[in-house]
């Protein structure tokens, strides 16, 4: 069977709607990732491989930032960055491969969702564990692994906070929530939404934004010839972490989404 064209596939895989979603498409899938992984559609969609195994496949490369964050100095975090990167390509691939086969699964969109909150915790626990210097000649510092875990928790509370609607919603009979139910009833907190909104800062503390963080500062590092760059911002991740998984739920409670 040939192989269909870039062309042919780009409207049945990127139908209206996907680039544009409000919090379900990331900015580096609209700017390259989704026009890359339209070139790996075309060589999968006549094999024999399945969504759900892309998507077990894409797991796997969001878990391995954390071991390869550990590999010391520049070449850890630009294999924490390529970890990462490999992740969202196939975090593409997978639904593109579903909707032009239309094999949909609820198990595949499960999956999905736990890859990402592996991804997300993968990179902030790896650079912890970075920034606590495993492999240096001096004493290990826990407190940055500390740290590094903390964020990550963050990272997966305010993944849960979101996804916790969707399940409050159905358990009391609730049909799914509608964006529009997402803006805070309160002008104050409609404010603040929208001023983290600008800053992106919360953006810090996912998966490919964190990753090429470290990378920039392994590189600083690298130059000054110590780690003091990489902790800080484990420190910095750590609160901006905490921070977000208040203001996000505090969002949450004063919106329409649990009425």
């Amino acid at each position: 069977m040939p192989k269909p064209s870039v062309a042919e596939l780009r409207p049945v895989v990127h139908p209206p709607g996907v680039k544009d979603r409000r919090s379900g498409e990331h900015w580096a899938g609209r700017l390259y990732m989704r026009e890359i992984s339209l070139r790996i559609d075309r060589h999968l969609v006549n094999t024999r491989v399945t969504p759900n195994q892309l998507t077990y496949l894409m797991t796997v490369f969001g878990v391995l930032a954390a071991p390869a964050l550990l590999v010391p100095g520049i070449w850890g975090a630009v294999l924490g960055v390529l970890m990462v990167q490999l992740y969202l390509l196939f975090d593409c691939v997978d639904g593109e491969i579903a909707r032009w086969r239309k094999q949909y699964s609820i198990a595949g969109v499960y999956v999905d969702r736990v890859g990402a909150y592996l991804c997300d915790a993968a990179v902030l626990v790896g650079f912890g564990l970075r920034a606590a210097d495993l492999w240096g000649t001096g004493r290990i510092d826990w407190l940055w692994a500390f740290l590094g875990t903390l964020a990550a928790l963050g990272a997966i509370l305010i993944k849960a906070e979101t996804d916790l609607v969707g399940v409050a919603r159905h358990q009391t009979g609730k049909p799914p929530v509608q964006e529009s139910a997402s803006v805070p009833r309160s002008s104050g907190m409609a404010l603040a939404r929208r001023a983290a909104a600008a800053l992106k800062f919360h953006r810090l503390i996912l998966g490919v934004e964190a990753s090429l963080l470290v990378l920039v500062l392994a590189i600083v590092d690298q130059v000054r010839d110590d780690l003091f760059y990489s902790r800080l911002g484990v420190a910095v991740l750590a609160g901006i972490a905490l921070l977000q998984t208040l203001l996000h739920l505090v969002s949450i409670l004063a919106s329409s989404r649990l009425k």
